[in-house]
């Protein structure tokens, strides 16, 4: 490649990630208005004495408490460890997690934008198929002993704090008062301050790859890649390399949705697509995070229930779609050539979730300085990362410095 195709190249790949972020800016807004407004406007005081035991009902419960906290992993991570703590059951904590990852408003609606509707049914169907079989594989498997140690351990190395609860105040009267939208406004930038590492990381590489790399590439990487009937052993093999790939990229469930839409253009099957969206619980920093606060036992073991489950959902949607008659077909051309900027309706409902966020922004700097440590308990767990959050940070920074280039050289082509 000479230097004037790499520069070609160079900027494609600066256009494609602008390009993917400019057509999701609208959805992740309305998302983080959503979930910014729950959290706020919906209690969650008596969590930890409705999730006590490993029943139907406990489950259900931290799967519905989970969906209402949905939040990046590390902050997901950090609440389950306090329900945990106070009692909560390991599975209902658990689904709590997978529910708070993966049963997600905003991830719900960049999925749609990218990869489709049934990547959207997916999504949804799948977080609850992984928390069926997470519970199976746990009651199966029932490691009381380790359970029983790991709670004892939070206890000892954390003590017994009384600052986790909410205040009781109505809904009702708080979503008609200034101060709870200034509420909403400050969860919203909280947030974007959690993922923005993430999502710019994972959206300049999702650029990179569309342009730089070949399509063999992943043809070699994912077996039967481009097949309308891969064979059981492909679909298998998808299923354990799209966790694979995750583990290495270690970016968030919203960062590494344009890179499953770069894996699916180029052909890789439903199941290793899904299994690729489900991994973010699978990645390093997790398993790292969950070692400080339960020990390397349970850890190992939380990631081993969670690869098994996620292996054998994507496998068992992945045929029940094919049956059905809704497994989603590959769009047959990459995202470099759809991706661009127009005035359509992206720009108008952009236009629109900007001055949304112009407001948002006058009421979180209008509200009265609050007391940090409140405020704070939802990012304990990047405390716990504080390497990779540094590795996050200076990637991001390198990230824009690269879009900076390529926009610049894209005004000599």
């Amino acid at each position: 490649m000479n230097f004037a195709n790499f520069g070609q190249t160079y900027s494609e790949a600066a256009l494609t990630s602008l390009g993917f972020f400019w057509k999701a800016l609208w959805a992740f807004v309305l998302g983080y208005i959503i979930s910014s407004a729950i959290q706020v406007f919906v209690t969650r005081e008596r969590m930890q004495k409705t999730m006590g035991k490993a029943g139907k009902g406990s489950v259900l419960l931290g799967t519905f408490f989970g969906f209402i906290s949905s939040s990046c992993s590390f902050a997901a991570l950090a609440t389950t460890k306090a329900l945990f703590k106070k009692g909560a059951g390991f599975v209902p904590a658990l689904a709590f997690l997978l529910a708070s990852t993966n049963l997600v408003i905003e991830l719900g609606f960049i999925i749609a934008i990218f990869l489709g509707w049934q990547f959207v049914v997916g999504e949804y169907l799948g977080g609850f198929l992984l928390i069926v079989f997470t519970w199976l594989i746990v009651k199966f498997t029932r490691p009381t002993q380790s359970i029983r140690k790991a709670r004892r351990r939070l206890r000892e190395n954390e003590g017994e704090d009384n600052n986790e609860g909410e205040n009781g105040s109505d809904w009702k009267e708080k979503i008609q008062t200034k101060e709870g939208w200034r509420e909403v406004a400050k969860k919203y930038f909280m947030e974007w301050k959690m993922v923005w590492k993430d999502v710019t990381v994972g959206f300049t590489i999702a650029g990179i790859i569309a342009a730089f790399v070949p399509r063999a590439f992943f043809q070699f990487l994912f077996l039967g890649t481009g097949s309308e009937n891969p064979s059981f052993l492909a679909l298998l093999e998808n299923s354990v390399i799209g966790p694979v790939a995750a583990f290495f990229t270690f970016i968030g469930s919203m960062g590494n949705i344009p890179l499953a839409a770069v894996l699916f253009s180029n052909g890789v099957s439903f199941a290793g697509v899904m299994a690729f969206i489900f991994s973010d619980l699978v990645v390093f920093p997790v398993i790292r995070i969950n070692a400080k606060y339960y020990g390397w036992k349970i850890a190992f073991y939380i990631v081993a229930v969670f690869f098994a489950a996620l292996v054998a959902t994507t496998l068992v949607m992945h045929y029940g779609f094919s049956l059905l008659g809704i497994l989603p077909q590959n769009p047959g051309s990459g995202p470099t050539e759809t991706q661009r900027f127009a005035i359509d309706y992206t720009f108008w409902l952009n236009l629109v979730f900007l001055v949304i966020t112009g407001i948002l922004t006058w009421l979180n700097f209008g509200r009265k300085k609050q007391q940090n440590g409140k405020d704070q308990h939802h990012h304990q767990g990047s405390g716990n990362q504080s390497i990779v959050e540094k590795v996050l940070f200076w990637l991001a920074i390198a990230s824009f410095v690269w879009l900076t280039g390529g926009v610049v050289i894209s005004f000599f082509q």
